[in-house]
């Protein structure tokens, strides 16, 4: 008995490659819900360093009564004075400072729109609702303001995501387009210096559309500049290891890693004091929010605390590079062998 044509095209079309590469598309847009809405779906706060100035006993009991908050929201700590608060706030040490005046019964919170609008009226929100709870007022000072153009201070976030598309997806077309042949070490050498003059043409106009062209983002261009290459060419050098290791299933690793577990935990439509544990534990070691913590600091707290985020692209560079040429080589060795 023979089969009808119609089975024997679906058997053509239905082989086990292809099933095995929708399976794996479908765990990814299953794993891409999970992740967003699991990380940004609640938002809630949590050990928000905040600073306190007040006199010693006031802000003693103040501290305690912000540490005995439901849910722990705050992590306060006494700071000497409103100048010391605005510099550490400028540091990136807290995220705002409540002051206490002794003499009346209107306080100041100061914050920072351009770490995250949302963290900065998350903060207003929580401390009105408590001073309200003491027959007090709050008057709040934006010390640090995001660029009027920067709507809500997401635009480090969104240059930071398409710095890293661009990455992977360069990296990508340089292994599968045709002609592409197998990873051998010149071949992934010559890889690596394209992905690097890429890394700088794509860093440079990253820099200049959220900078000159459409006025964005403020900040240095020049350093713009630097740190949109370098995660460019993290993501890249990343995917080439990747595909170098484990072929095409490679870009679906760094899918998940950049795009899955990399975007929800940058910090970016919730700054991290506002994300779950998970997220906001891993986010800070990824190149979407490493990238997105240096390229805020760069736009507006003078590229204060970027050595952290900068030596977290670095290692990815510096890793990837790395394993693109030790695979290449090992894997030419077994085939001469």
């Amino acid at each position: 008995m023979t089969s009808s044509p119609f089975l024997a095209e679906v058997k053509d079309a239905v082989t086990p490659r292809a099933t095995l590469l929708v399976t794996g598309v479908v765990a990814l847009a299953l794993l891409f819900i999970a992740s967003y809405v699991g990380a940004l779906h609640d938002p809630k706060p949590r050990n928000v360093p905040i600073g306190v100035v007040a006199p010693e006993v006031a802000a003693q009991q103040t501290v305690d009564r912000l540490e005995n908050l439901p849910g722990a929201p705050l992590s306060p700590r006494t700071v000497a004075d409103e100048e010391t608060a605005r510099r550490q706030i400028l540091n990136r040490d807290i995220d705002g400072a409540l002051l206490i005046n002794p003499t009346g019964t209107t306080d100041t919170l100061l914050v920072a729109t351009g770490a995250g609008r949302v963290l900065a009226t998350t903060l207003e929100t929580l401390l009105t609702t408590l001073e309200k709870s003491e027959a007090r007022t709050l008057r709040t000072l934006d010390v640090v303001p995001a660029d009027r153009h920067d709507a809500n201070g997401l635009t480090s976030f969104y240059v930071t995501v398409g710095w890293c598309v661009g990455g992977y997806l360069c990296a990508s077309i340089m292994t599968i387009s045709s002609g592409a042949g197998r990873p051998t070490p010149r071949r992934s050498l010559i890889r690596l210096i394209a992905m690097a003059v890429v890394a700088l043409v794509a860093g440079l106009g990253g820099a200049l559309i959220v900078g000159p062209v459409l006025g964005a983002l403020p900040g240095s261009i020049a350093a713009l500049w630097g740190v949109g290459a370098l995660i460019v060419f993290a993501v890249g050098a990343a995917t080439l290891a990747f595909q170098a290791i484990f072929g095409l299933a490679g870009i679906g690793l760094v899918i998940l890693i950049v795009v899955i577990l990399g975007n929800p935990s940058a910090g970016g439509a919730l700054p991290p004091p506002l994300l779950p544990p998970f997220w906001r534990d891993i986010g800070p070691a990824l190149p979407p929010g490493a990238g997105t913590w240096a390229t805020r600091s760069i736009a507006y707290f003078k590229g204060n605390d970027t050595t952290g985020s900068l030596l977290v692209l670095s290692a990815w560079a510096a890793a990837g590079t790395a394993i693109t040429l030790l695979a290449a080589r090992l894997r030419t060795g077994a085939e001469t062998s």
